[in-house]
């Protein structure tokens, strides 16, 4: 999602954020970073970004400037400032916060800032920073169990999607994002691996990153936990798995990972090496130009080649 809306107690309220020739929703734009459509929805404008925590300022400095009344370039920009500030507080006490209902110590405070970004970041409706600390908990609690290290379970849990953080202005998987902040801010190359391992793109070596692993399944994949229906979520699986299957050579092809992975196995003697490289940017443009999706989809090209042979 990146958007959000802002009820209006009544239509004329428009004219007053546009201002005399739109002065006051150019500077609120210019301020926040964020686009304000106007459009004829009634009593509602829409606030439009990809970074959420600005999306969350210009919500809320809104919403402040309209019971306020006074709206004009100094005003905002004196009411976003503020905001700001407010807003980044909350950040730090929510890191704070679940932090210490994990039990995770001795976190640095830029890893405590950025798990407090993820309360205002979703993934499939789910909040990412309750599902981060879900996490945690299921993988401590796992790791009890099957006598593996406890507190490497729980911190690479609880901190495996602080990526999805920073993951609209560095460009790549989060898991990776993700590990490579935390190895820069001093957690041990175990932790480390678990997050980066979490969807795969580096193959888990520990016990802890499989169960990292599963605390991320259990905590997406209980009831109620995604916005997406049984119906939705089938119906993506099947127009991956039939983009896949549209390109000549292709045998077979599997959406795995939730769908944020197409496994495509190809007929050896139509498909050679070099075109395996050519059909999985193929196969990954035609998913960008014809699904919508969050994150980024992995496209991997499988080409077997069986020599069969028998002694009698």
């Amino acid at each position: 999602m990146t958007v959000s809306t802002v009820n209006l107690p009544g239509e004329e309220l428009k004219g007053r954020i546009i201002g005399r020739e739109g002065r006051n929703i150019r500077a609120f734009e210019q301020i926040t970073g964020v686009d304000i459509i106007v459009d004829d929805t009634p009593e509602a404008v829409t606030l439009s970004c990809h970074d959420p925590v600005r999306r969350e300022v210009a919500r809320v400095a809104l919403i402040k400037l309209l019971k306020d009344g006074r709206i004009h370039p100094t005003r905002i920009e004196e009411v976003v400032n503020k905001t700001q500030q407010e807003i980044e507080q909350i950040m730090r006490e929510e890191g704070e916060r679940v932090a210490y209902e994990a039990n995770v110590q001795g976190l640095h405070p830029d890893l405590i800032k950025l798990l407090g970004r993820l309360k205002y970041r979703t993934s499939y409706g789910q909040n990412v920073l309750k599902h981060s600390l879900e996490c945690s908990l299921l993988a401590a609690h796992m790791a009890a169990e099957l006598g593996a290290n406890i507190n490497v379970a729980k911190t690479a849990a609880l901190l495996h999607d602080i990526g999805k953080a920073v993951d609209h202005e560095v460009q790549g998987p989060h898991a990776l994002i993700g590990a490579d902040i935390v190895r820069r801010l001093g957690r041990s190359a175990a932790i480390v691996h678990a997050i980066a391992a979490h969807h795969n793109e580096e193959e888990p070596q520990t016990v802890e990153a499989f169960l990292v692993q599963a605390a991320d399944a259990i905590s997406g994949g209980r009831p109620g936990a995604r916005r997406e229906t049984i119906d939705l979520y089938i119906k993506r699986l099947e127009a991956l798995e039939t983009i896949a299957t549209s390109f000549g050579g292709v045998q077979r092809a599997f959406a795995v990972q939730a769908g944020r992975e197409v496994r495509v196995m190809v007929q050896p003697e139509t498909i050679d090496d070099l075109s395996s490289i050519h059909l999985a940017r193929d196969v990954a443009r035609k998913i960008e130009d014809n699904l919508q999706y969050p994150g980024q989809i992995k496209v991997t090209i499988i080409r077997e080649t069986r020599a069969v042979d028998y002694a009698r």
